[in-house]
């Protein structure tokens, strides 16, 4: 009788084992398909950043040397 229950028990929480391992699988290819979204999204991003920056740089360097010039010529 006791053989009985403890198969009875096994049964039980091999089942509650195996709908966690299923819920598992499940959330594992959600959050693939999330990480294909983002890798997709930040590949069709990186010329626009490339060129923000480029941009930003030669703004940057534009009004340092305007502000050098304005120095320069003030004093």
């Amino acid at each position: 009788m006791q053989t009985v229950r403890e198969l009875a028990t096994h049964t039980s929480d091999i089942k509650h084992i195996e709908a966690d391992v299923d819920k598992m699988v499940k959330d594992i290819e959600e959050i693939k398909e999330a990480l294909r979204e983002i890798c997709k999204t930040l590949a069709e991003a990186k010329g626009g950043w490339k060129m923000f920056l480029a941009v930003g740089g030669a703004g940057a360097a534009l009004a340092s040397t305007l502000a050098w010039l304005i120095d320069t010529f003030k004093n």
